[in-house]
């Protein structure tokens, strides 16, 4: 496995592009079954769960071609139904969540599909009842398999239905639109996800000859089509690297600009930075970390300690909530942060603590931060990435404490970050990988 050394205390500045967004990559690249045409897909990261993608999907029959650094094309025109039953398939399926994203399509085009247990951070109970709920609205026949933990669904035809989601799941609103898309008649989706992810893919089936109204909205109308074609596709930049970025420039006293963001894109996120008293401008293109040497957490009217929770969108991101922690760490006054969707995320901030920070961890969903700030340095540890998110906080504490810190497990960064050392190492960081 590999780590990160990491020499913490040294001022960061400079510009710095983010990558494409992950979570829109899964989905997009899973609705290139969807047809038989190519798809060409741009702005995609360079990340580990990506690439573990590409490989289930070469080995499914899909063409992949790398056009330049950050575009591919796609074309499933050779599907072969039977690696879903190799071994191969299942240890390249189990190694990453995102493979659940596959069913939708193949259940669509080709009547049937089959998935283990897909992988993905242990970041608490992340429940599956949704896509399978879904797709048998459809009129999908579903089976689990106890001895093997399989997934199987099968349909002679999908036809559309009205549905009333009990969770509003990205990847299960993905998975079911990549189904409806191509069943018989209206499908109507209530309490969809809304995610701007969801409205990239939404806004790119309909490119393929899908007709989706309703988008951007949690109430999605789906007229099914009987075939779908090629198309082009641009990924977002991804807003969960643009909100680590505005927690580092915090962290460290740093002025950083992340290039190519608009702010309205971002939703809440500007301004739950804003209530920890980091200041977030808009720079024509580009948004602009001013330096600062102390930040100071907001109040409620009433006086009342700040609350900072996730929901679904448009609430604040939960893949934010991590960041949004270490941002407080170094800020003047506290906050509640509420970690509602998950139950096991907060469950790294042991290291901060050992790191010399003032977190009282409530429960498994709720920490509160005493800010240092930055009256006090945090210290130089060795520590370990549990998952991506934490691991990116465990990163920006590490910048910005004293000494000498190192981070095992970055395997883990590495699935959502893209060379995240070397750009960093472009603003200034003192970082080093070790294989």
């Amino acid at each position: 496995m590999g780590s990160f050394r990491i020499k913490g205390g040294n001022e960061l500045s400079g510009t710095i592009i983010p990558q494409g967004a992950k979570n829109e990559a899964l989905q997009v690249i899973c609705a290139v079954l969807l047809t038989s045409e190519t798809v060409r897909i741009n702005n995609i990261p360079n990340i580990r769960d990506v690439n573990r993608l590409y490989d289930l999907l070469e080995g499914l029959g899909v063409t992949i071609k790398k056009l330049n650094e950050q575009d591919y094309s796609f074309t499933a025109d050779h599907i072969q139904l039977d690696y879903l039953q190799t071994e191969d398939f299942y240890k390249k399926a189990t190694s990453i969540r995102g493979s659940i994203m596959i069913l939708g399509p193949l259940l669509a085009r080709f009547g049937k599909g089959h998935l283990p247990q897909p992988g993905g951070d242990k970041i608490g109970r992340r429940r599956l009842d949704t896509h399978f709920t879904g797709l048998q609205k459809l009129g999908a026949d579903f089976s689990y398999n106890e001895d093997d933990k399989s997934y199987h669904v099968e349909a002679n035809e999908l036809k559309g239905s009205y549905m009333l989601l009990e969770e509003a799941s990205v990847t299960g609103t993905a998975n079911i639109i990549m189904a409806a898309v191509m069943a018989k008649g209206s499908t109507h989706i209530f309490n969809a996800a809304c995610e701007p992810y969801l409205v990239q893919l939404c806004e790119m089936l309909n490119r393929m000859g899908a007709r989706i109204t309703g988008i951007g909205s949690n109430l999605l109308h789906i007229e099914g089509v009987d075939q779908l074609q090629g198309t082009e596709h641009t990924l977002l930049a991804d807003m969960i690297e643009v909100g680590s970025f505005i927690g580092l420039a915090a962290m460290t006293s740093s002025e950083i600009t992340i290039k190519n963001v608009n702010l309205d894109d971002l939703g809440l996120i500007p301004e739950v930075f804003r209530r920890l008293g980091v200041a977030v401008e808009q720079k024509g293109k580009d948004v602009w970390v001013p330096k600062k040497d102390n930040y100071t957490i907001e109040t409620f009217i009433d006086g009342s300690i700040m609350n900072i929770a996730d929901a679904p969108w448009p609430g604040f991101t939960p893949d934010l909530i991590s960041i949004a922690l270490v941002t407080a760490i170094q800020a003047k006054g506290s906050v509640l942060i509420h970690q509602k969707m998950f139950e096991s995320r907060l469950f790294f901030v042991d290291k901060l603590i050992d790191m010399g920070a003032r977190i009282i961890l409530c429960d498994p969903h709720r920490a509160t931060v005493i800010g240092l700030n930055h009256e006090v340095a945090l210290r130089g540890i060795k520590m370990s990435s549990p998952d991506i998110r934490a691991g990116v906080a465990l990163l920006i504490a590490a910048l910005s404490a004293e000494g000498y810190s190192t981070i095992e497990n970055i395997e883990q960064i590495d699935r959502g970050y893209q060379n995240i050392d070397t750009r960093l190492k472009a603003l200034g960081a003192d970082i080093e990988r070790i294989d």
